[in-house]
């Protein structure tokens, strides 16, 4: 896979998955940071003009620098919520998130809040590369990841490892905040525009929506990750002082 930008590729180094790295002719601290890295590792650095790292990111912002990388792990089910012991485990289960964009953030928001990895679509998923890598700043490289081919099967074998699996649907009455997230949780989220599947809607455990008191009817679907995740944090949190105490 081609990963490109500085916080990306930075990431990738530190992970140990480049296999070589192309910088372009302009570079900066960071930039110099990244071949010291790359050096220090024994990996291959080559310098090229700006047009191949153009050709490299397809048209992206890659900032003068680009790696190939070996794809990320695939795990399994049982081992992000395994990954979560001593803790309860908190993931989050991409039902037919396909824009890059989107997938990107919520990898970032998924590493800033302290979940536990993410379970998305074999098909139907937008690769983990490129766009996704770069909107993640370098979260792709760190946030486990299962990749299953039918969700709502994922969902039913979550519910077997003890996990409670929540849906977030606009028109669903209870709201996200009344969930107890310190609980084995899923948070369950759909494609923007479409949402939730109805077989997915009928395997989660709970439906919950974020309330809206604007105009607009929705949140971007990232957005709306990075709300549900940080109240889970926010409870969870609170959880540990309590018991400090």
């Amino acid at each position: 896979m081609i990963i490109y930008g500085l916080n990306p590729v930075l990431e990738a180094l530190r992970s140990g998955r480049v296999r070589r790295l192309r910088v372009g002719p302009r570079g900066d601290k960071r930039v110099e940071q990244a071949i010291a890295l790359a050096r220090a590792k024994g990996i291959q650095i080559e310098r090229v003009d700006a047009a191949a790292i153009d050709r490299a990111a397809r048209g992206g912002v890659h900032q003068g620098i680009a790696a190939d990388a070996d794809d990320p792990r695939d795990y399994s089910l049982r081992e992000l919520v395994d990954s979560a012991a001593p803790g309860a485990p908190l993931i989050v289960v991409l039902d037919g998130v396909e824009d890059p964009h989107n997938v990107g953030a919520i990898l970032r928001s998924v590493d800033a809040a302290g979940a536990h990895g993410v379970v998305r679509q074999a098909r139907h998923a937008a690769s983990l590369d490129g766009i996704a890598a770069k909107a993640s700043a370098g979260a792709v490289a760190h946030v486990k990841i299962a990749t299953e081919v039918n969700i709502a099967r994922a969902i039913e074998e979550l519910k077997e490892l003890g996990v409670w699996n929540v849906g977030l649907a606009g028109g669903a009455p209870e709201p996200y905040d009344a969930v107890d997230f310190t609980l084995p949780t899923a948070v369950v989220l759909g494609a923007e525009g479409t949402g939730l599947r109805r077989l997915v809607q009928e395997r989660c455990d709970r439906l919950v929506s974020i309330p809206m008191h604007g105009a607009v009817e929705s949140l971007n679907v990232s957005v709306a990750a990075g709300v549900v995740l940080f109240e889970a944090a926010r409870q969870r949190k609170g959880v540990i002082e309590k018991g400090k105490r």
